[in-house]
């Protein structure tokens, strides 16, 4: 299989257009490419999705553990002639400033995925030779298999960086991209804007321009010689979901600008236990889809379109009729705050599901960012007690006020050693800031699905 990881020497040098550039290029020549993410991004697999037409995965060796990061490569890879992921932060920045774990090196190596790195040579010249040098000696065990540069200014710049690189270092230089502000991403609070958010015509202009540039600039050629040395599925069709024994549930999932940050590998274990995925739109539908057996709400941004969100009573008024009617209900960070009494963003104040007591406010800088390990202190919707699962929590809001709640979790939070509990519960209702991994324990997936069940036989007998 044809593959490779697309890493930086820091965040903001500009990997991620490097990896769409890649991407765009080889679907231009007709290949099919399968997108990966490494570490707990919601943002960057949007635009990955959009230039392959394929759904981009997320690789974590710290939320999930070898034979899980295996099975997303391999399983994602499916059908597809080449997988590119792209790193996260810089090429060594992990979990911690001694060891490799968490970083995009330690997922390189277990997944023997050649490393492309991504060099911003925007003010360098001879200095580039020493940055390249560097990282070929940090560690031996990750040969790298190429140089892309950056925000080079012109040919003679290329020229003279590339005689530098050949004076020092044995790594090939796979080409450069120009700096080019019509492929720039604008950035929010929580990183890139989705690519949901640009229209259809700015989408294929962007991927058009993307792939151009990859043809005159990068050595496709070359990247295209690189192979992973993982051993793969035979090279078929996706898995068919196993619901020939089972009637299949429906859990809607809402998705649009407001409700777009989901692990595709959540949903394909959730597909895996028979359930059928129906999209709606808080935003834009004035009812939830008919005949469905649970809701999954993902984060997302709803504090940018709070007062669309707000003023659309029917869908509220849907959702909390679908809450009292005691079908489960799972909601994660922005999910969360849509189903709780109010959301405040500055001065403004919206109403929203009011399905929980809570009370939520944006506030200016970040609440909590960092994985966390959680386990379940009570049989909950997720699982029974004493389950561990691990996630990732990232948001720029707060609980304001809070009525009478249950806690289902007990977190710990790897960055800062914090601990408290958390995962709200009403009935049928389970809450959290924190967006689980479902593939970390996948008994998760598998007790979501059998919650489902148990409430749709409840249901039927009552019915």
């Amino acid at each position: 299989m044809k593959g490779l990881l697309v890493s930086g020497t820091a965040s903001g040098v500009g990997k991620t257009t490097v990896a769409l550039a890649i991407m765009a290029g080889l679907r231009r020549r007709g290949l099919v490419v399968q997108p990966f993410k490494c570490g707990p991004d919601f943002l960057d697999t949007s635009h990955h999705t959009r230039t392959c037409g394929r759904p981009a995965q997320n690789l974590d060796t710290w939320m999930l553990g070898t034979e899980a990061n295996r099975s997303v490569l391999r399983n994602g890879a499916r059908g597809a002639d080449i997988v590119v992921a792209e790193g996260m932060m810089g090429l060594f920045d992990g979990k911690s400033g001694s060891t490799e774990i968490g970083s995009s090196a330690e997922i390189a190596k277990l997944l023997k995925l050649p490393v492309v790195l991504v060099v911003d040579a925007g003010k360098s010249a001879r200095s580039v030779a020493a940055v390249v040098l560097g990282f070929e000696m940090f560690d031996v065990e990750l040969p790298l298999a190429g140089v892309i540069l950056n925000r080079v200014a012109s040919n003679r710049h290329y020229d003279m960086l590339c005689e530098a690189i050949g004076s020092a270092c044995k790594t090939k230089v796979l080409g450069w991209l120009p700096t080019e502000p019509t492929i720039a991403i604008p950035e929010r609070h929580l990183g890139l804007h989705g690519s949901a958010e640009q229209s259809v015509g700015d989408q294929e202009a962007s991927m058009d321009a993307l792939a151009s540039l990859a043809e005159k600039y990068l050595n496709l050629d070359g990247l295209l010689g690189l192979e992973c040395g993982l051993e793969m599925i035979e090279n078929s069709p996706a898995r068919a979901v196993d619901s020939l024994s089972r009637d299949a549930v429906r859990v809607g999932v809402p998705s649009d600008h407001a409700f777009s940050f989901y692990y595709e590998d959540n949903l394909d274990m959730l597909r895996e236990h028979g359930v059928e995925i129906v999209r709606f739109s808080p935003l834009n539908d004035t009812s939830l889809p008919a005949d469905l057996d649970a809701l999954y709400l993902g984060g997302g941004y709803p504090e940018l379109h709070a007062g669309r969100l707000s003023s659309n009573r029917e869908m509220l008024e849907d959702v909390r009729a679908f809450a009292a009617s005691g079908r489960p209900v799972y909601a994660e960070c922005g999910g969360m705050l849509y189903l709780g009494e109010r959301l405040d963003v500055g001065d403004e104040s919206y109403a929203m599901a009011g399905v929980l007591p809570l009370s939520m406010q944006m506030t200016q800088a970040l609440v909590q960012f960092g994985y966390a390990t959680i386990e379940f202190v009570e049989d909950c919707l997720l699982g029974h007690k004493g389950t561990v699962v691990r996630g990732h929590s990232f948001h720029y809001s707060k609980i304001a006020s809070r009525g009478e709640l249950g806690m289902s979790y007990h977190v710990q939070y790897s960055m800062s050693g914090k601990e408290e509990m958390e995962g709200f519960r009403r009935g049928n209702v389970l809450a959290s800031y924190i967006h689980l991994h479902f593939r970390a324990n996948p008994a998760v997936a598998e007790n979501f699905v059998t919650a489902i069940r148990h409430a749709q036989s409840s249901r039927a007998v009552t019915a």
